[in-house]
């Protein structure tokens, strides 16, 4: 039998030295989240009416009710509207943010402050405030009416029969929640999209002004393909947590009206603590998950060598 040497010793202390720092998070993070994920994984194929008595077996169950479930695909059209209604302008505005902010003016730090302001500002509060804003006679109201544009108001929360669409497509309560996540969201993205600015080489914009690439077309020859990669980190970001909005949604509207602001993370808390239907909430979460990761496998692919021309 080989006797090992101190050397030997040395040198596997040194490999596993990084696991033993890395063994504390993969603890707490298997209590918090793979444990219950995989228990919520189990509760999908149960019937858990009762927390009192033992989950039933019931195999597809769930996932055929699903299937079913009108209200589901509701809250999934909901979902994916508000997917396609805020993350473009997330991509593209707070870019453009960056760039204004990213200039060598007096006094610019004050800008990417009052930019950066709502990030830092608690969604409570900030539903709360839109809420009132949004309020029958709220600011928003009142100045459509001193501007004769709408003497009646517009209910921004409550919506009318028939229904108010924007561009005959999103529900009008669906817009008004979507307006404040992109609110809420610029100044987080423009600090991503200003970090990436900010390593770019000031001698290839030189450069380009010597061809004759000069203003806003410069933008458009030099900074947007160099920022592809930024680009899409936030469109998966952003992608991802319009997947996942909920607070503004309970904050505002609680889902309604009739349903037509209703998302699919606030259907799964309805289902699970308001109805107690655990089992149905977990088929929820399992789908929702699902969509999630497909979303993070489009990050990942994008994310290789090559892949940056996908976005």
């Amino acid at each position: 039998m080989t006797q090992l040497t101190a050397k030997d010793w040395i040198s596997i202390k040194r490999q596993l030295t990084p696991y033993i720092f890395l063994l504390p998070a993969l603890v707490l993070l298997s209590l918090t989240v793979f444990w219950p994920a995989l228990q919520a994984f189990y509760l999908s194929f149960t019937s858990y009416e009762d927390i009192s008595q033992p989950a039933q077996w019931v195999g597809m169950k769930n996932f055929l009710r699903l299937w079913e479930d009108k209200v589901f695909w509701k809250t999934l059209e909901n979902t994916l509207l508000y997917l396609v209604g805020v993350v473009p302008i997330l991509v593209i505005l707070p870019l453009g943010l960056a760039i204004l902010v990213n200039q060598k003016l007096r006094g610019i730090n004050w800008f990417r402050a009052a930019y950066y302001t709502p990030v830092v500002i608690s969604m409570v509060v900030a539903g709360i405030a839109w809420k009132w804003l949004y309020a029958e006679k709220g600011l928003l109201n009142e100045l459509l009416k001193i501007f004769g544009l709408f003497p009646e108001g517009i209910p921004w929360l409550t919506d009318s029969v028939p229904p108010i669409k924007l561009f005959g497509i999103v529900p009008i309560p669906l817009a008004s929640v979507m307006l404040v996540t992109i609110w809420k969201g610029l100044g987080y993205y423009m600090v991503i999209y200003l970090a990436g600015l900010q390593s770019i080489p000031a001698d290839v914009y030189e450069a380009a002004a010597i061809d004759g690439s000069d203003g806003i077309r410069k933008h458009w020859d030099i900074t947007v393909p160099l920022m592809q990669p930024y680009i899409a980190l936030v469109a998966v970001i952003s992608a991802i947590s319009a997947t996942k909005v909920f607070e503004e949604v309970y904050i505002m509207t609680q889902g309604g009206p009739l349903n037509r602001s209703k998302t699919i993370v606030y259907y799964l808390y309805e289902q699970a603590f308001s109805n107690l239907e655990i089992s149905y909430a977990c088929t929820i979460g399992l789908v929702l998950f699902l969509i999630i990761l497909g979303l993070s496998v489009l990050r990942l692919i994008v994310s290789q060598p090559g892949g940056d021309n996908l976005v």
